[in-house]
């Protein structure tokens, strides 16, 4: 019988979605599972239960939370040879909104069964019959390119505008993730009110710039700012490369400018936006600046970052977008044999 752990995170998202939890639980041991569930008990715990599950023989864990706690998963995941599925639960869930999987919405209410299953169990179902990628991963180094205290991370590391935000206003209270995006809208207006630039120093595989940014962005998927936004629709998940986004200027007046064509998908029609691909990237700013990681605090700069090449395996539904990925993918029960 194969192995499977859920590992959720109890603060995510607007909802209470502990009976949720256990549906999926007992829809994944109907399907023939042996199925454990792991609820987190603070920051970073979430790591240290994937790597429990990876060590107890689990070929599969179901990842259930927002892309931070996704960020920590993969943490304890990455380069092994088990599986990680995503569970969207959290306020924004910009990486289910790529893999177009169904999302819970703020304020949400108590569902009857006769009704529908409820969004949760719906991503399930979806993972159930999903298939196997292999996706790349970001890197960052703390000191040298075999320094063991470095991390993973799975869609973003930035500084600038979102990195002095997500240190900010993260983490955020329980009663502010029930207001979903709205909340989250006027604590950013707020904050970044206070904020300017970043001068910054970027080399991407030894080509160097250096300007005032807003935004130093490097990229691992093609959404972004919680899913609003599409940056690329030519990023891959599997080309072993990054995208390094450089938005310049100074000031509230530049951030718009930049938020405002980005909705519309004109950002790269902007003289102050620059595009670069890369396997290798380093940020120094001057002073040093927040850096965020998948929507969480992560230190300050200098930031150094590789890529990893098919370092996570991610189930995925056949639903999702073929064009995310270059390789083809295996069936979930193919993968496991």
């Amino acid at each position: 019988m194969p192995k499977t752990t859920i590992i959720y995170n109890p603060l995510a998202g607007a909802a209470d979605f502990v009976k949720a939890i256990e549906d999926v639980a007992s829809d994944w041991r109907g399907a023939g599972w042996d199925v454990s569930v792991a609820p987190t008990q603070a920051a970073g715990h979430a790591t240290q239960l994937a790597e429990d599950a990876a060590a107890s023989g689990c070929q599969l864990v179901l990842a259930a939370g927002g892309d931070g706690t996704l960020g920590e998963i993969v943490n304890g995941l990455a380069e092994s040879k088990v599986i990680m599925g995503i569970l969207p639960a959290g306020t924004a869930n910009s990486f289910a909104r790529e893999l177009k999987m169904p999302v819970p919405g703020a304020l949400q209410v108590p569902v009857p069964k006769s009704r529908k299953k409820g969004k949760l169990r719906e991503a399930s179902d979806l993972l159930i019959s999903g298939r196997v990628q292999d996706m790349d991963l970001g890197y960052r180094m703390l000191s040298d390119e075999t320094d063991s205290e470095g991390c993973y991370w799975m869609l973003w590391a930035s500084t600038g505008a979102d990195g002095y935000l997500v240190h900010e206003v993260e983490p955020r209270p329980k009663w502010s993730k029930k207001l979903g995006w709205s909340s989250y809208l006027l604590q950013g207006i707020s904050a970044l009110s206070h904020f300017s630039h970043v001068r910054a120093e970027v080399e991407v595989d030894g080509y160097r710039l250096q300007d005032d940014y807003i935004l130093v962005l490097v990229s691992n998927s093609r959404r972004y700012a919680g899913g609003v936004l599409t940056l690329s629709q030519e990023a891959y998940l599997d080309d072993g490369l990054v995208e390094i986004w450089l938005f310049g200027g100074r000031g509230l007046s530049s951030i718009s400018r930049h938020g405002f064509r980005a909705l519309r998908g004109q950002h790269l029609q902007d003289p102050d936006t620059i595009l670069l691909r890369g396997k290798r990237v380093s940020i120094v700013t001057e002073p040093p600046m927040p850096v965020q990681m998948d929507g969480d605090p992560a230190q300050n700069t200098p930031l150094e970052c590789l890529v990893k090449p098919g370092a996570l395996r991610l189930l995925v539904p056949e639903s999702s977008p073929q064009n995310l990925f270059q390789r083809a993918g295996i069936p979930l029960l193919k993968a496991i044999a």
